[in-house]
């Protein structure tokens, strides 16, 4: 049994915990806005992932986690970890998205933070991200948290839609 946790990262009671099924709903439709706003492909990205219905179940496997920051029971961001379909000892921040509200304030930061500790418990030796070259906040935060830049993607994500990619020794 995975023990569960939370704990407060910023004086308005926005906290980082791992999602309930009860949050499945929100989060789908947080990812989906997020990804509408910034005018994603709804094909070859997450926006299609049947996983967004029934994140707590895709994210209750082995080696995978999947946090929210929940603002009084509002979902306003989140971000997973999973091991990288087809890559051995490497694994995969996925669906970093966040609302307007959340984004700008640090919080970033500190759910890499959370999603890589948690990468590094798990046994990951590497990290590996896809993002998209208009995602030019989301890509600094990557960069200034130690990923870089890679030429060709990895493993087996099925987001064909992005083009680019990041990885990092943890």
């Amino acid at each position: 049994m995975r023990q569960k946790y939370q704990f407060k990262v910023s004086k308005n009671n926005i906290v980082i915990r791992e999602i309930k099924r009860e949050d499945d709903a929100q989060v789908a439709k947080m990812i989906r806005a997020v990804l509408i706003e910034f005018g994603v492909p709804k094909v070859g990205t997450a926006y299609a992932d049947s996983a967004l219905d029934c994140m707590t179940e895709t994210y209750g496997a082995s080696k995978t986690i999947y946090y929210v920051l929940d603002d009084l029971g509002k979902v306003i961001g989140g971000a997973g970890i999973a091991p990288l379909e087809g890559e051995e000892g490497i694994c995969e921040l996925q669906k970093m998205y966040f609302l307007p509200e959340a984004r700008g304030t640090g919080l970033g930061s500190d759910m890499m933070a959370t999603c890589l500790n948690k990468a590094k418990e798990f046994g990951f030796e590497k990290c590996y991200l896809e993002t998209l070259p208009y995602m030019k906040a989301a890509t600094k935060l990557y960069a200034k948290a130690g990923f870089e830049p890679l030429e060709g993607p990895l493993g087996n994500t099925g987001h064909y839609s992005c083009n680019v990619w990041m990885i990092k020794n943890l």
